[in-house]
């Protein structure tokens, strides 16, 4: 990998037979957020820490270095989700802001009771990619120790989790899994 700079790029870029994040789309992105910020969200097309987080870049040759681009995409999303908490409270008030919290944490916490290798469903293809049931248990364990015991737990855990691959019924549905981390990680981010 490549760990200089290109003239004014912003990220390292990989080597030029590498693959990393399509440098156009990454700048158009940020950008586009940059800009929305500055404007205190008066001006240009609208983004959200949930924009953030989902944003996708294409690979490319020789681009962005991926790992320092996606750091920089949670921190954007952490100064956005502050923004967003603290405009519901200065719109609806402190308690519209924790009735919110409560809601989210109430669907999540759910989830987190069920009983370990039954929190997520399996893939209906047999043949099917899944996550492993005791990784994802795991981290299951700890989202509980965080949002029912106050055990120190950072988003990014949440962020970067990898699961061990499984096949089929050995494993969690990935999309469910990914599905339910996101909402974790958004309601994460409005709390710290």
């Amino acid at each position: 990998m490549d760990g200089a700079r290109n003239g004014s790029s912003p990220f390292a870029r990989v080597g030029r037979r590498e693959y990393g994040y399509n440098a156009k789309q990454v700048d158009r992105f940020l950008t586009r957020a940059r800009t929305f910020y500055n404007s205190d969200g008066t001006d240009g097309e609208a983004v959200t820490s949930t924009d953030v987080r989902t944003m996708a870049f294409d690979p490319a040759r020789g681009g962005y270095e991926p790992r320092a681009v996606d750091a920089a995409l949670d921190r954007l999303e952490d100064v956005f989700a502050q923004r967003e908490r603290d405009a519901l409270i200065e719109s609806n008030g402190e308690q519209a802001w924790l009735m919110q919290i409560g809601r989210i944490s109430a669907v999540l916490r759910g989830r987190l009771h069920r009983p370990p290798g039954e929190r997520f469903r399996r893939p209906s293809r047999r043949n099917a990619t899944s996550y492993d049931i005791d990784d994802v248990d795991a981290l299951c364990d700890e989202l509980l120790g965080y949002f029912e015991r106050d055990m120190p737990l950072s988003v990014d855990v949440v962020r970067r989790a990898v699961f061990r691959e499984a096949v089929g019924e050995d494993g969690y549905e990935e999309t469910q899994v990914d599905a339910f981390l996101d909402r974790v990680v958004e309601l994460m981010a409005a709390i710290d």
